[in-house]
């Protein structure tokens, strides 16, 4: 109730102040003005107000507001300046009514047909105020020529609110898709981390068959050989058992907030890099670093396999910026070679040591430490490396001249073209 009272007074205020910046067109009191058109641009972008209140009061509040400014700016007489205003309120409550019966507000989306409405629903109420002056004696007569005046000035201010009600909205519902689609990125990188998490977790799984199986064999051999600690094998083959699945029971889980329909639609190779550049332009920001960040990517290419090279190319463009001290830049470029689509990471940040480059992607290796010395946990080019296996790819690293840090990313086409879902894994 309170911020309908408030859009009330709004539409008011603004009718009456714009009612002020005017045109006699016929030397008498009858006036265009650009009330109106605040005054249609508010039924239309306030649609909760009450058509025919918000008419009943807009035309009573115009007209004291006109006779107050003649008082006191003109020293007129009230009940004459009443008089001559009276006709005014007519227009704005004609002009509601027409506005309510021809639901006006049901064509905002034709911009077009709803101007022509509020062309004749304003040519229409400028007669009915026209009558009213008429009747009361200081009117001109009404002709061919004023009528058609009063058609294209009501074309003018309608189509003015129209279009500037569509402005509005076009800008509001662009705000609307930029929230959206930060969102879906959001979103996306928060599936990319959980991707991670399952893929590991699913290789995971494959060795705790593996120590189920051998453990129940061991029971067994124990058994035959009427070994005492038989009993205590069959335990552990029993719990790794129940570990195997709780294991499957958290990767279902996983899978099904990976796999919403939303989020695993293919996604053009050029709008991921847009997204991971995106991504750890924040992450630099973030760290307060400098970046100068180039993506080169002319492929026309779509692919389902979103996660997969969103979770390495992260990986790899979140380490480039790890590894830059202050400022520095980062590039990264996809490119055809045969049958294979490439992606390159290159930064000028700290580089990497020969005598390390044997050891990158061992698991838990690191040459990153906190503030505190701990060290990184060693996993993140580990992770990479298996998911590009996975996708029968090569993840390596080429020599540069130093401090140039160059990965390369290689993967066959019709792997990234695969149109199965997210993640293809099965439970045994």
């Amino acid at each position: 109730m309170r911020e309908r009272l408030l859009l009330l007074l709004i539409i008011m205020l603004a009718t009456a102040f714009f009612g002020e910046m005017k045109v006699n067109p016929f030397g008498g009191p009858f006036r265009f003005s650009l009330g109106i058109a605040a005054f249609f641009f508010g039924l239309l972008w306030f649609q909760s107000v009450p058509v025919l209140l918000i008419g009943f009061l807009t035309g009573a509040f115009t007209m004291w507001f006109r006779v107050g400014l003649d008082v006191v700016a003109y020293g007129a007489v009230w009940q004459e300046s009443l008089f001559t205003h009276v006709p005014s309120a007519f227009y704005y409550f004609s002009f509601t009514l027409l506005f309510q019966l021809t639901r006006a507000r049901r064509y905002v989306e034709s911009p077009l047909l709803l101007g022509l409405i509020g062309a004749t629903v304003d040519c229409a109420s400028n007669l009915v105020e026209l009558l009213a002056r008429e009747i009361s004696g200081v009117a001109p007569a009404i002709t061919w020529e004023s009528i058609m005046m009063l058609l294209f000035f009501g074309a003018l201010r309608s189509f003015f609110a129209v279009g500037l009600y569509n402005s509005f909205s076009i800008r509001q519902v662009r705000a609307v898709g930029e929230v959206r689609q930060q969102e879906l990125e959001r979103l996306r990188m928060i599936n990319t981390g959980l991707y991670e998490e399952t893929f590991y977790l699913r290789k995971s799984m494959t060795q705790l068959e593996d120590i189920t199986r051998e453990s129940y064999q061991l029971y067994r051999h124990l058994l035959s050989s009427e070994n005492t600690e038989s009993s205590r094998a069959l335990h552990i083959a029993e719990h790794v058992h129940e570990v195997k699945k709780d294991s499957q029971r958290m990767l279902a889980g996983l899978l099904k907030i990976i796999n919403q329909k939303e989020l695993s639609t293919r996604l053009s190779i050029s709008e991921l890099c847009g997204l991971v550049i995106r991504a750890n332009q924040k992450y630099a920001e973030m760290l307060g670093k400098q970046i100068l960040f180039t993506e080169k990517c002319n492929i026309i290419l779509s692919t389902s396999q979103i996660y997969e090279l969103l979770s390495v190319l992260n990986n790899l463009v979140a380490n480039a910026v790890e590894a830059i001290p202050i400022s520095g830049k980062i590039e990264l470029l996809v490119e055809f070679e045969k049958r294979d689509i490439i992606f390159h990471v290159i930064d000028n940040g700290s580089g990497i040591l020969q005598e390390d480059k044997g050891w990158i992607f061992e698991l838990g290796y690191t040459t990153k430490y906190d503030r505190e010395g701990k060290p990184s946990t060693g996993i993140g080019l580990t992770h990479a490396k298996g998911i590009i296996h996975s996708l029968d790819g090569m993840l390596t690293i080429i020599q540069e001249s130093e401090p140039l840090t160059h990965f390369e990313v290689r993967i066959p086409t019709d792997q990234i073209l695969r149109k199965e879902g997210v993640m293809c894994f099965g439970f045994s």
